[in-house]
């Protein structure tokens, strides 16, 4: 039994690993270099501090599975109601459902915040598993940004999706 909670700051070892893993055998991220634990510990500060959800999946010994966290997809004030998606499943963990299920929950607690608009940045275009799970839960593709990125001695694109959230743009946003 997967469950979904909101992160806390004693899942940062199990965060940092599970990042490292796909920085050094992924596409997913571009970085070259995992961060360190102060780093992730950083990060997941930043997002919180932005108002945004910092997600884990935990199995029933309290392992962590996988964790999700949305961000401000750019930082101009015009672009605050869109949100940019992360998820990442640790290697052992892979199409369990848990990305599906951290997903699934980021969606929600964005809508329930009033965020307009979910932007997903998936590395790769090869990388069908990501843009799969984000088709099956409504995400559009929006475009691809071919070879942007240099990793694992290839060329790597960059896959947007977009997803409206709540009411979307049909209606004004209920904050300024």
């Amino acid at each position: 039994m997967t469950t979904i909670r909101d992160s806390r700051p004693d899942d940062i070892p199990a965060i940092t690993r599970i990042y490292a893993h796909w920085v050094e055998h992924g596409r997913a991220s571009f970085e070259l270099t995992p961060p360190g634990e102060a780093e992730m510990g950083a990060r997941r500060e930043a997002v919180l501090a932005g108002g945004y959800p910092h997600l884990a999946a935990v199995d029933g010994n309290g392992v962590l599975l996988g964790y999700a966290y949305a961000s401000a997809y750019r930082p101009r004030p015009a672009y605050r109601h869109t949100v940019e998606n992360s998820v990442y499943v640790a290697p052992g963990a892979t199409r369990s459902g848990t990305g599906r299920a951290l997903l699934e929950a980021l969606i929600a607690r964005c809508e329930a915040a009033d965020f307009r608009l979910m932007v997903a940045v998936i590395g790769d275009s090869a990388n069908r598993p990501s843009i799969r799970l984000h088709e099956q839960l409504g995400f559009r593709h929006a475009g691809v940004i071919p070879s942007i990125g240099w990793k694992h001695e290839r060329w790597l694109d960059t896959v947007l999706m977009t997803r409206p959230l709540g009411p979307g743009d049909s209606t004004p946003p209920s904050r300024p």
